[in-house]
């Protein structure tokens, strides 16, 4: 068989495919994580950014392939979680650029796709690693292209695209020493491959046809709500929510029977804006949607039909969802009615999962917290949403987690006011970073002051293996406890307390004055006064702190300052 045309009915069969592949693999890419830590996320980043980039190409009112990439690569741009998530859409924001005029495909427009996709994605990250995702998709990248030279055969060009990916996979722990050490691959590079395997399956025929698999909001969110479960948000009254309809239309401007107005925005905009708040309006020439939360959900939709016709309408009640969550969170404490803030000249956003931390970095002048953070990375679109719904003239992001780094990074190029990130690894670093923000400063200035505390706190993180290994110099045992120290494995024994007193150990030096325990859910306030009591055995003029962060995961993050 030869094919030597992808029309939009292949492409979006791929796109689909794909999307279903990593979603079944989502777990074994998890477990590719090279720290034996609970936190490996890569295959649920990979799969709910691709879920949100199939999701954007479905709903593409086209039939060119080239819009279709392009819809696919907005999804992902949008959907992108982690830096895995925010690379993949990289490579599929440079393979639609390349493509973006094609009303179908060619070998040859395949292959340079793929070669424009790997170029976007190394401009993409500051400093490239070979043995990782990179690696594996300029491999397969520069086999399409040798291919197309000598075939006109769509199917040649993507099984060697394909099986060079799949080749240079199993060559990343050459590349990577703590790869071999471990005895895994890159878990980006694995992600990648199995779309790769997706598209060429799909190709020859290999899967199930269109429409068979179709992810859908409530899909896409499963993933992630338990951690959603124990937010602020579970603590909230019904009855105090004062616009109770989350509201979201897609209209295709221009298209309908009802259509009374040419679509401008500022107009389509100021009057939903005195209908609820939680306001966000996308358009582009053909399309405009539409998230806010109102009382009058009617009126939203009458007044989309203004402009053009209905192609979604969906309609939550938050006072009905609130209920629920309360019934599954009846142990907790309800918190008190919280008044509404005033809008700041700089919003001052943070990541973090926890209602705990979620305090105490408010308590230290954060003005908003994006639940998140290890195992549930916020997407691009959250942190956008958190930047322009906060109202204010300009916004510093703290990530807390390097894994959110490029996200942030892609979510500041595309938010409505000037953005700034602080590139902070840790809650301590993140918390540290604070100290040094000065209100009255320009934001570069305070950017640049924030940056400079970063070094300034030793971050120490205690968890569990979830596998036997053998790293940094450790024999680890499945179930053991870890202590991390910024980034490297300084102690592992059976007993939590040992362990978090023997991280302190490590961290501990002459200079050093203030340690700072916070316990999260897989601990107790008792041990955590244990582990206070321990450390000032260790020095008596040491300051010690404990906090309840209520984080997942870990449970002890411990700074030293």
């Amino acid at each position: 068989m030869k094919v030597t045309e992808i029309t939009n009915l292949e492409f979006g069969k791929m796109v689909q495919a794909a999307s279903q592949k990593l979603n079944q693999n989502a777990d074994f890419i998890n477990s590719l994580n090279v720290f034996p830590v609970p936190d490996g996320d890569t295959g649920t980043n990979m799969s709910l950014s691709l879920q949100s980039g199939a999701k954007y190409e479905r709903e593409a009112d086209t039939d060119a392939v080239g819009a279709l990439s392009t819809a696919l690569a907005k999804g992902l741009l949008m959907g992108a979680r982690g830096n895995s998530g925010v690379i993949l859409s990289q490579i599929f924001r440079g393979f639609s650029r390349k493509l973006a005029d094609k009303q179908t495909l060619t070998a040859q427009d395949l292959a340079d796709g793929f070669a424009a996709g790997a170029e976007t994605a190394y401009k993409a990250v500051m400093k490239p690693t070979e043995g990782t995702i990179l690696t594996v998709v300029r491999e397969g990248a520069q086999a399409g292209l040798n291919t197309a030279k000598k075939s006109d055969d769509i199917l040649a060009v993507m099984d060697a695209v394909y099986e060079a990916a799949k080749a240079a996979l199993a060559t990343t722990p050459d590349l990577l020493p703590v790869l071999k050490q471990v005895g895994v691959v890159d878990s980006g590079g694995q992600g990648l491959t199995f779309v790769l395997e997706a598209f060429n399956d799909s190709l020859n025929g290999r899967v199930a046809e269109e429409g068979e698999y179709k992810p859908d909001d409530a899909e896409m969110n499963e993933m992630i709500d338990a951690a959603h479960h124990q937010s602020v948000q579970g603590k909230l009254d019904p009855e105090s929510i004062k616009y109770g309809y989350c509201t979201e239309i897609m209209v295709r401007i221009g298209r309908g029977k009802q259509i009374e107005h040419d679509f401008d925005y500022d107009t389509f905009y100021n009057y939903l804006a005195d209908l609820g708040d939680s306001l966000l309006v996308v358009n582009d020439d053909e399309i405009v949607k539409v998230h806010v939360h109102t009382e009058h959900p009617g009126k939203v939709i009458a007044w989309g039909q203004e402009f053009g016709d209905l192609a979604k309408v969906k309609v939550d009640n938050m006072r009905m969802q609130q209920e629920t969550i309360m019934e599954h969170d009846e142990d907790s404490a309800v918190a008190a009615p919280v008044a509404e803030a005033e809008v700041p000249d700089t919003a001052i956003i943070a990541i973090a999962a926890g209602d705990g931390l979620a305090t105490l970095f408010k308590s230290l002048g954060v003005t908003h917290v994006v639940n998140g953070g290890q195992t549930m990375n916020p997407s691009t679109q959250d942190i956008v949403d958190a930047i322009n719904n906060s109202k204010a003239k300009r916004a510093i992001v703290l990530p807390n987690n390097k894994n959110i780094f490029l996200a942030a990074e892609q979510a500041a190029q595309v938010a409505d006011v000037p953005t700034v990130i602080v590139h902070s690894k840790t809650v301590s670093q993140g918390m540290t970073a604070m100290l040094g923000y000065n209100p009255d400063a320009e934001l570069d200035d305070n950017q640049a002051a924030m940056e400079e505390n970063l070094a300034a706190v030793k971050s120490g993180q205690v968890t569990h293996a979830i596998r036997d290994t053998e790293l940094d110099g450790f024999d680890i045992k499945e179930g053991n406890f870890m202590g991390i120290v910024d980034g490297t494995i300084k102690v592992t024994d059976a007993d939590l307390l040992k362990t978090a007193v023997a991280t302190v150990k490590a961290m501990l030096d002459d200079d050093s004055e203030i340690v700072t325990i916070i316990y999260g859910t897989d601990t107790t306030e008792d041990v955590a006064n244990q582990l206070q009591a321990a450390v000032e055995d260790l020095d008596d003029e040491l300051e010690t702190e404990v906090h309840d962060g209520g984080q997942p995961v870990y449970p002890f993050l411990i700074s030293v300052e």
